[in-house]
């Protein structure tokens, strides 16, 4: 699984997250990668992205 930033990270500029995504969704701090992660399934994770989607 690789690490990548939230397309709302623009330079640095926000406070971001990144995501992994596999078999389970790993969800960190940019700012704060020494405090661990979350861990959602990923059809969970699907499905809040789809909410999110929808406004």
């Amino acid at each position: 699984m690789a690490w990548h930033k939230s397309s709302y990270s623009q330079g640095g500029a926000y406070n971001c997250v990144e995501v992994a995504e596999g078999a389970v969704t790993l969800v960190r701090d940019t700012q704060n990668r020494e405090l661990g992660m979350l861990e959602i399934p990923a059809r969970e994770w699907v499905a809040f992205l789809a909410e999110v989607g929808r406004g």
